[in-house]
């Protein structure tokens, strides 16, 4: 991956920062000198996150992702303290552990509002800046669970599904535009998280990945789907 140098001085918004991957990719981001805005619906653990990165440009944004108009004055309140977004990770999201018939509807788009719509408020408000720059990384967390779902987790599922779509939605949107707006999946792998299993993967090991992923704003990296390190070949058609 080669990383092109951008006019903009860089300025990461990482969405559920609170806890997790969120977390060691905020630290991982302050530890390499890049200024975080640390989004999380949870302030505790917000908190917590600030106290880790010491020494480091962190700011706390307690925010639910899932409200759109939260979101905008959230993201104003970012470039009035910090500056303009260049890099935005899509990372909050919740997991569900329930059969579809044991839920209501409602509690199935309420995980969707969050895993989807989250992505979709924050993408809409750092791009706001990012057109006029022509310059940002925005980085979608995505899941192969939408390739072979589980039991209990569908509204995760469709969820991640939806967002690994909607980057490519923001590709075929901006990418003839705005070429310097590098939009990308990265599937971290099964992580020793809450979300996770206690038997995975580090989430300070994956954050070096996704970090360097974030860094990396080669045009040629729009629309790749990373699994862990290494970038997935494009899906090809018999035809093709």
């Amino acid at each position: 991956m080669r990383m092109i140098k951008r006019e903009c001085s860089p300025l990461a918004v990482v969405t559920g920062a609170g806890t997790g991957l969120g977390r060691a990719m905020t630290i991982e981001l302050a530890i390499r000198g890049i200024p975080v805005a640390a989004i999380s619906r949870n302030p505790v653990d917000l908190q917590r996150t600030v106290d880790m990165a010491v020494g480091a440009m962190v700011v706390p944004f307690r925010v639910d992702v899932s409200e759109s108009r939260a979101v905008v004055e959230t993201f104003a309140a970012i470039r009035q303290q910090m500056g303009d977004p260049t890099i935005l990770v899509n990372n909050a999201a919740i997991h569900p552990h329930r059969a579809f018939l044991a839920s209501e509807p409602g509690e199935f788009m309420d995980c969707v509002s969050i895993n989807l719509g989250g992505a979709v408020n924050c993408s809409h408000a750092a791009l706001k800046s990012m057109i006029r720059t022509g310059e940002g990384r925005i980085i979608n967390i995505g899941s192969f669970a939408d390739i072979a779902p589980q039991p209990l987790a569908g509204a995760y599922s469709v969820s991640k599904g939806a967002l690994r779509i909607f980057s490519r939605t923001l590709v075929a949107d901006l990418g003839d535009r705005f070429p310097g707006i590098v939009v990308s999946t990265w599937m971290p792998g099964i992580l020793a998280t809450r979300m996770g299993l206690a038997t995975g993967l580090e989430p300070s090991v994956a954050a070096r990945w996704g970090v360097e992923l974030a860094l990396c704003n080669d045009a040629e990296l729009n629309g790749a789907v990373f699994e862990q390190n290494m970038q997935l070949p494009e899906a090809r058609s018999l035809k093709r």
